[in-house]
């Protein structure tokens, strides 16, 4: 039981804290989403080799469970669930392209390297485990072995389910990391034959070394392109079409991806929902002006945003509106109702107790199991008598296979949490009991042997019943704004009609290009899965039926517009990019051709309407900021690291004009050349650029079918 009292600060807590309810999702009600596709069951495919839905979701619960165990989580939230999804696709396309190269090569990583890694214990994985020595931080491999003998030879019949659970869980985060070890090592070396072989040069490394530290003084005139108007430059579509194949591996997509417009309806309270909502916390201030006990089922039943804590806890847990009313309130009074305009909500609470207590407590524990509450209350009362008669803690605890040492734990690990009444138990016994007392806590299926060696950190904490509710719509509201959306989407079912008559019917046609089934949402919407798949079933020039979404506060309807295959982008999709980069070529030609009679920047300040500035310390390495065109020029010190002092340039064509310079300064920074160094500089600098171009060529090159939208 050492391992896991060190492993984690928030250990002794969440032993208590770990339920069933998550595995069971995992486990069952999680498949349910996957019912409709029985028989089609394919999230992706990487060269041929397919990834089924159920091994994809083992994978997702598999980095999930290793997130919230490392970050003292109870759940994740639905981006944070949408984050991992994407990076367990991700890694397993990256793992599957390495592997495949890395066989033809003949790399591989032995169970030997492993271990030795894990000897080292230097590997930046390693120092993310919990496996870590408290003094130094360090990763400890014998607290490892330690955790991997007691899980081994775990008897889970003699154990209370809270630790057989904790312990399963920390062996399935181990497996996970070995199983990334070896895929990171191969990786590693796979990289290394491309990247080893990349060295910088002395005669680059003194170019890398002047292009940063040798700076440039500048005046500057110009004239901007906005001056000459787009209409007076004509472009044609032969042009179009040659500046097109010119560039056409620019225009190359590895996804499909889709145009659509849709409609998002947001609904909202009305005036009498929200005089609902004030009646109603009106009378809640009222009942808990004459409430003295059981608040947690009191702000239950009111529907709170905010949970009740029968432990104490800091001001800042509370919302911002309540922490800054507590001091000017005094204990067991009500205050409000009151209207609070950041979050929309009407609010009432009461004061139940202002203390001092600690925000650090240190205390050592035995856990104490037998095969029926009689036996363990019965063994429990044996162990706690002996301790008050002055048997030593540590010696009795190593009788029932634990060590008895004394932890830390912070009030962090419980403030802000929903605790049940077990918890809140144990906690309160941790703040209320005297440093060196003992206490026998009953805890249902086991009972707690617990003294508390050490407090620290006193401050003000609060025991607050908070009743708030944020104004929302009613099923009346709803149901109106549904039957109005619903009849505009039965009389509107082309993109024209739409166009036509959404803005009278006071909605709005939205835009959005380039969609991709990899995107988790429409329209930046919650729960918008059933529309992303409507999308890319559809033809272009459908429209879809409505959706209902959001948080059952959205409505829906979208329309295909135009579907752009993986491959090369047709040329009208890029023809306005095109017409642009080529009008703004004929501008800088002829503003060029008139500039070039010019060998002054006096004489070019008094080109029609030409501006001018002083640009200071313009090196060749980082691009020119230019105000009077709101730019940023590259050419510009690329130029001025070329041009001596007092000389003026011939006409540089920039991205927002055509400009001449005249250098009158010129300075090398104090820095002094260092070639071993500034080798070695570029040369990390090309490694990284060349690691992170070795995956995306892989990816071009290989067949890639993401089809997780279908299932999640």
């Amino acid at each position: 039981m050492a391992t896991l009292q060190k492993i984690r600060s928030k250990g002794p807590l969440l032993v208590i804290v770990i339920g069933l309810a998550l595995f069971a999702f995992i486990a069952g009600d999680a498949w349910k989403v996957l019912q409709p596709h029985q028989g089609k069951q394919d999230v992706g495919e990487v060269n041929g080799e397919v990834l089924s839905a159920q091994d994809y979701q083992k994978m997702v619960d598999e980095l999930s469970e290793v997130i919230k165990l490392t970050n003292g989580l109870n759940s994740l939230t639905e981006d944070q669930l949408n984050n991992v999804k994407d990076q367990v696709w991700q890694s397993y396309v990256n793992n599957k392209l390495i592997a495949e190269q890395a066989e033809k090569l003949g790399l591989k990583v032995t169970d030997a390297e492993i271990q030795s890694i894990i000897d080292q214990g230097t590997h930046p994985l390693l120092m993310q485990t919990p496996f870590r020595n408290p003094q130094t931080g360090m990763f400890d491999k014998d607290m490892l072995k330690k955790f991997l003998v007691d899980y081994a030879n775990l008897n889970a019949s003699q154990m209370p389910a809270q630790y057989v659970e904790y312990y399963q869980k920390m062996g399935a985060f181990w497996q996970f990391v070995e199983k990334t070890l070896a895929q990171s090592t191969l990786a590693e070396k796979y990289q290394n034959l491309v990247t080893k072989s990349l060295i910088s040069n002395p005669v680059a490394a003194e170019d890398a070394f002047n292009s940063r530290t040798e700076q440039s003084d500048l005046l500057l005139a110009g004239v901007p392109y906005s001056s000459i108007n787009d209409s007076t430059v004509q472009v044609s579509d032969s042009e179009i079409k040659d500046r097109y194949n010119e560039k056409k591996e620019q225009f190359k997509q590895l996804v499909e991806t889709r145009d659509i417009r849709y409609i998002d309806v947001k609904v909202v309270p009305s005036d009498a929902d929200r005089k609902a909502v004030e009646k109603e916390v009106t009378e809640y201030s009222n009942q808990l002006a004459s409430t003295t006990a059981d608040f947690g089922t009191f702000v239950r039943s009111t529907g709170s945003s905010v949970n009740y804590s029968d432990v104490p806890v800091s001001k800042s847990v509370f919302p911002a509106d309540v922490a800054s009313r507590l001091d000017s309130t005094n204990v067991n009074e009500v205050y409000g109702p009151y209207y609070n305009q950041t979050d929309d909500s009407f609010n009432a609470f009461k004061l139940l107790a202002k203390v001092s207590s600690p925000d650090s407590i240190q205390f050592r524990q035995i856990q104490v199991y037998a095969d029926t509450e009689e036996k363990t209350k019965t063994l429990a009362d044996s162990i706690y008598n002996a301790l008050k008669g002055g048997a030593d803690f540590a010696a009795v605890a190593k009788i029932y296979g634990q060590t008895g040492e004394a932890t830390w734990v912070n009030a962090q690990s419980w403030e802000g949490s929903e605790l049940d009444a077990d918890n809140s138990k144990f906690i309160n016994t941790l703040l209320n009991q005297p440093v060196n007392e003992l206490a026998n806590l009953n805890m249902g299926q086991a009972n707690l042997i617990l003294q508390v060696m050490n407090k620290k950190s006193m401050q003000t904490k609060y025991k607050v019943a908070v009743v708030k509710r944020e104004v929302e719509f009613s099923k009346e509201t709803y149901n109106a704004a549904y039957n109005k959306f619903s009849q505009f989407v039965a009389q509107n079912t082309t993109i024209d009609s739409m166009v036509k008559n959404a803005e009278e019917s006071g909605y709005t046609l939205m835009p959005r290009t380039d969609l991709s089934s990899a995107e988790h949402y429409v329209g930046g919407v919650r729960s918008t899965r059933e529309a992303l798949k409507w999308i890319f079933a559809a033809k272009p020039g459908e429209v879809s039926p409505l959706y209902e979404c959001g948080e059952n506060d959205h409505l829906m309807v979208v329309a295909l517009d135009k579907i752009h295959e993986a491959g090369y982008r047709d040329i009208n999709s890029v023809a306005e990019m095109l017409r642009a980069e080529i009008r703004r070529d004929k501008k800088a030609e002829k503003i060029m051709e008139e500039m070039k009679k010019y060998n002054s920047i006096a004489q070019v300040k008094g080109m029609k309407d030409a501006v001018s500035d002083s640009v200071k310390h313009v090196t060749f390495s980082a691009p020119a900021y230019i105000s009077v065109t709101r730019s940023s020029e590259p050419v510009i010190g690329a130029v001025a690291a070329k041009t001596a002092a007092n000389k003026v340039s011939a006409p540089i064509k920039g991205n927002g004009g055509v400009y001449m310079i005249q250098v009158y300064a010129k300075e090398k920074g104090s820095e002094k050349f260092d070639a071993k160094q500034e080798e070695t500089t570029l040369t990390n600098m090309a490694v990284r650029i060349a690691g992170n171009q070795l995956i995306n060529d892989l990816y071009q090159k290989a067949k890639v079918a993401d089809q997780r939208y279908l299932f999640f």
